[in-house]
């Protein structure tokens, strides 16, 4: 009678908890720069968050590794639903592949939901000669190592997508790795380098400008802000390409599961309103669509990754 009586005392108070969650500002730690994908996502939803919540939602840019400084101190914050991360596939897919982290996404982490599953473009200057995907294949493979592709910085995302579409295309290119995607933006525009695959949030602006043309998406689906750029796999003969960078809320392992629920909820609740989706698509960032099993899902894209990576013999800088 007692065990019993425990256990209705301790439901209640759950029940409690979470009702009188949140009772101060959420801090939410971005381990990227303002502007950047994961920040300009996790901002949208921070918005729509903070109006069904009735607390503020304090972004926190915390840049630098890779993602991995902002998302050490997330792991390392307290477990009580007032710090979460904007997780990314940058620091929480890729760099446990590539170096020693001071933190384990698959122990450190409870994934709250996917925000966005981010589609890349293949993209280069207007003048490249090349009109589809199949002929930029032709001719890239018939001249190996002549051409250049470039990336915001080795192992970055967009340097594993770059190195995974070469080898399934049988290409040879040489790569170009910068500080950020914005300077080998900038050289592919001029011409400098010959391509990149980028993702088509930083991209959507330069093409419907004229500045930069794609060939090919590389997501299975046409990406919402490119309805008219065909996907890779319905261009070429690699008809299963599909891959694009994701974004999420996390937060420390531990915080209590009323909470977590609590989040998931919203943000699930947010997803679903007509003006998140246009502004997400006028951004050039499609929906996620929340998978059955996020422990899983996480373990696959690290794996994933970790084969890209030794495929490609990628090294940490």
């Amino acid at each position: 009678m007692r065990i019993a009586t425990l256990l209705v005392s301790l439901l209640v108070a759950g029940s409690a908890f979470a009702q009188s969650y949140p009772s101060r500002p959420i801090r939410l730690i971005v381990p990227w720069p303002p502007g950047q994908a994961t920040d300009i996502a996790a901002r949208m939803v921070a918005q729509k968050l903070q109006e069904s919540m009735g607390q503020p939602f304090v972004i926190d840019n915390r840049p630098g590794a890779g993602g991995a400084i902002g998302t050490e101190l997330a792991a390392k914050s307290p477990a009580d639903g007032y710090t979460l991360l904007a997780a990314s596939s940058g620091p929480m897919s890729i760099q446990p592949s590539l170096q020693k982290l001071p933190y384990d996404p698959l122990k450190d982490f409870a994934l709250l939901g996917l925000i966005s599953r981010n589609p890349y473009a293949l993209v280069m200057a207007p003048s490249f000669p090349a009109s589809n995907p199949r002929d930029f294949i032709a001719l890239v493979r018939a001249n190996p190592d002549k051409y250049t592709f470039a990336s915001s910085g080795t192992g970055a995302t967009a340097h594993l997508f770059g190195e995974l579409f070469n080898n399934e295309a049988k290409i040879k290119a040489r790569h170009v790795p910068y500080k950020g995607s914005s300077p080998a933006l900038t050289d592919i525009i001029n011409g400098q380098v010959n391509y990149m695959i980028e993702t088509v949030a930083s991209v959507v602006g330069h093409i419907r400008a004229g500045r930069l043309k794609a060939l090919g998406v590389s997501t299975i689906t046409r990406a919402g802000a490119l309805p008219d750029v065909p996907t890779i796999a319905e261009s070429t003969d690699m008809k299963d390409f599909d891959v694009a960078a994701w974004i999420g809320y996390a937060a420390p392992i531990g915080t209590p599961k009323e909470i977590t629920a609590r989040i998931s909820a919203e943000l699930q609740r947010a997803m679903q309103a007509k003006d998140f989706r246009d502004r997400m698509l006028g951004a050039g960032l499609d929906l996620a669509t929340a998978p059955d099993d996020y422990a899983a899902f996480m373990r696959r894209e690290q794996d994933r990754y970790a084969a890209v990576i030794k495929a490609a013999n990628v090294k940490a800088e």
